[in-house]
């Protein structure tokens, strides 16, 4: 009997300290009640608290956590219904705060972020709400992160994952961004053409001047060469001018025979002239010829007589005899 009740003691110890063993898991911590009043918080590893005296009270996750955010309909500044969601990473630092200083931590989160999404978009044109995403999470986090210090919670981080506006207004930026997608392209269009003009107009310019400084070139060239004949026709007639000075007559006949080869050689390639009319005889032409082969001589330092052909006579010189 003695052994019976001794075992019962033992086993009902076991029982009762197997009852304050608290084993607390990683990434959590417990909190500990005395009668229903917050004492302690167990840390993850082996605690023990006595029972019946103390209980946990609640279990706090202490990772990192995610919150989806619904989505809902917001009206931006300038009256255009759209609709989002969300989503918000938070962390718990302080068990005992988050357990006891709010209740029902995440809806109490969850309507924090909805509030204050309508408050920061709907202050907000459309064209900033599509745009400024960056900026929107960012205001949000800072208030909301202010609004749960005292719950013991940190907000890490909140983001927009979605902006769906209405399909008219889908249409219209559809619309917009192509007219304005056009617009560039016209406006590269005019610019090239512009370039093209311009480079055109430059290579014109460039031939122009080229052309310019070529004929300029030419002209130079043909005035050099009208000054050095110019020169060498005043040698000539110098030389002329003291052969007749000095009483050469067959001189003159050297500026005569030039002139009138010049007037046979302007009849004789006339495109116009089928039959050329000397308007004096080749006998004179000839006798003209020896005048500058005898001129020619005496300017060579030949001495000998001159060769005169023969006369000839024309079918009316015998009506004078």
């Amino acid at each position: 009997m003695g052994y019976s009740v001794l075992l019962l003691v033992l086993l009902v110890v076991i029982i009762y300290l197997f009852a304050s063993i608290k084993i607390v898991r990683q990434g959590f911590q417990y909190t500990i009640e005395y009668f229903g009043r917050y004492t302690a918080t167990a840390q993850p590893g082996f605690n023990f608290y006595p029972a019946f005296l103390y209980r946990v009270g609640r279990k706090v996750n202490m990772m990192e956590q995610v919150l989806d955010i619904p989505g809902q309909e917001i009206i931006t500044k300038d009256n255009a219904m759209i609709s989002t969601d969300g989503v918000v990473f938070f962390q718990v630092l302080d068990a005992s705060k988050a357990a006891y200083e709010v209740n029902n931590l995440y809806n109490a989160i969850l309507n924090l972020v909805t509030t204050n999404l309508r408050t920061v978009m709907g202050s907000m044109d459309l064209d900033e709400t599509l745009s400024k995403r960056d900026e929107i999470n960012g205001r949000l986090l800072t208030v909301i992160d202010d609004a749960t210090t005292p719950w013991g919670i940190k907000i890490t981080r909140v983001e927009v994952k979605d902006i769906r506006p209405p399909q008219d207004i889908i249409n219209a930026m559809a619309r917009q961004m192509k007219a304005e997608r056009e617009k560039r392209a016209n406006i590269l269009d005019a610019e090239g053409a512009r370039a093209s003009e311009i480079l055109r107009s430059e290579g014109e310019k460039e031939g122009q001047i080229l052309q310019a400084e070529g004929r300029k070139e030419a002209a130079f060239r043909d005035a050099e060469a009208r000054e050095r004949e110019a020169q060498a026709e005043a040698k000539a007639t110098d030389m002329v001018s003291q052969a007749i000075s000095g009483g050469d007559a067959q001189a003159i006949n050297y500026f005569v025979a030039q002139d009138y080869v010049k007037a046979v050689e302007k009849f004789a390639t006339s495109p116009n002239a089928k039959t050329i009319l000397f308007p004096v005889e080749a006998t004179q032409l000839i006798g003209t010829l020896g005048g500058i082969g005898a001129l020619a001589k005496e300017a060579l330092g030949e001495n000998g007589e001159v060769f005169s052909p023969p006369q000839r006579k024309g079918p009316f010189d015998n009506q004078g005899d």
